[in-house]
């Protein structure tokens, strides 16, 4: 695609291109021009309900007149009901609400150094994982371990290490070579290009952290909220974690992050003053997630998400048996599904736009197919059907 006219207004983080998008209805949306899109990126993992959805929309017209923000010097309704919720359907005992996945991230590394710290002034040392994504701001940065998004930024924050994922020799070696804070995991890499961690690595993550007064933190960002079938990616494992990281569908379209905590960890660590946010918690993101909690928590609708993850897997790797040349593996979980190809997608995520289907690229020539949680199953044999004849053409 061609280079917008927009370009000049705005600082080029992004490479977009087309008509400006305008209007979302269900799993679609629609540009400036009229062309109508299958949404199966939705916005990177958001949009779990859609557009549109009816209980986000009654909520809006609800909340909206009410109350936009207060600041987190008082209480709201809606931030005591989101967190009455989380606990509810976690592990936890705590939440600190946020704006966004990578605010949330700064706020579990600093709460788990608070803890270790206190333990020992050493011990503030955070191991992550090989072709992590954590976020951009510092902290978070710096527990990304893929060089690309360190350059021209450096030096990454002190403390922090890496180690290859699932290598359980490799990382015992390192843990043991510094005191740590925190083990820093997604279960599924997504950006990355939907790599698992194994559970028989997360087992061992769990129990050599239990040892050595290390937290664990999973960062659910993209793999959690019902998106792989279960409302936590953890629960799937049997592994859990002592902080969690969610962002991304929890506000139903607006900026929301939180972090889940357990008591005994973390919460008590934490006094007033030592961490803050001006807009985390904002009341109608708030009152927006407790519609998307009590809906995705559903057995029901769980159950839909898992029904419709394994036909698009099995769609998908049907092409990759009639396609071995193009389409080298297909994994994943639930609504969390890459297709790694044989080759740099990028011309051919461009041509599947052109053909009305939304897909994301994630690293390693993975195609990422990130469909609204309420996808329809015609809707996914269509999105693999236009991706099939892309494929063709492009051949």
């Amino acid at each position: 695609m061609k280079s917008s006219p927009f370009d000049a207004y705005f600082v080029p983080t992004y490479a977009r291109s087309g008509a400006p998008m305008v209007r979302g209805k269900g799993s679609y949306l629609f540009d400036a021009d009229g062309k109508k899109y299958l949404d199966f990126g939705t916005g990177i993992a958001v949009n779990a309900l859609g557009h549109g959805h009816p209980a986000i929309m009654k909520m809006l017209k609800k909340q909206g007149p009410q109350l936009l923000h207060a600041s987190n010097l008082y209480f709201t309704r809606p931030q005591i009901d989101l967190a009455k919720l989380l606990i509810k359907h976690s592990f936890g005992d705590r939440v600190f609400l946020c704006n966004s996945g990578t605010e949330a991230m700064e706020a579990a590394i600093k709460f788990s150094r608070k803890w270790a710290t206190a333990q020992s002034a050493k011990k503030y040392h955070v191991l992550s994982f090989a072709d992590g994504f954590h976020g951009r701001t510092y902290g978070a940065l710096s527990a990304t371990a893929q060089k690309k998004f360190h350059s021209g930024f450096g030096p990454m924050m002190e403390g922090f290490h890496y180690a290859p994922l699932n290598d359980i020799a490799a990382t015992t070696k390192i843990l043991k070579s510094k005191p740590f804070a925190a083990i820093i995991i997604e279960p599924i890499q997504g950006e990355s290009g939907v790599n698992p961690a194994s559970t028989k690595f997360l087992t061992f993550l769990r129990s050599y952290a239990t040892r050595h007064k290390i937290a664990l933190i999973f960062d659910e960002i993209q793999c959690g909220m019902g998106r792989t079938g279960t409302l936590w990616h953890y629960e799937q494992r049997g592994v859990r974690p002592d902080l969690l990281c969610a962002a991304k569908p929890l506000g139903g379209g607006l900026p929301l992050g939180a972090v889940i905590c357990r008591e005994e960890f973390v919460a008590r660590t934490i006094a007033p003053g030592d961490h803050g946010t001006t807009f985390g918690g904002n009341p109608l993101a708030c009152a927006l997630g407790c519609e998307v909690v009590k809906l995705v928590a559903s057995p029901a609708f769980l159950a839909g998400v898992r029904k419709k993850g394994a036909l698009l897997k099995s769609r998908l790797s049907d092409l990759m048996r009639i396609m071995p040349d193009i389409i080298k593996e297909v994994r994943g979980s639930g609504l969390l599904i890459g297709a790694e190809m044989n080759d740099d997608p990028k011309k051919l995520i461009a041509a599947c736009r052109e053909n009305g289907l939304l897909v994301i690229k994630a690293e390693h020539n993975t195609v990422r197919f990130l469909p609204p949680l309420i996808v329809s199953e015609s809707e996914i044999r269509k999105a693999v059907a236009i991706f099939k004849r892309t494929l063709r053409a492009m051949k």
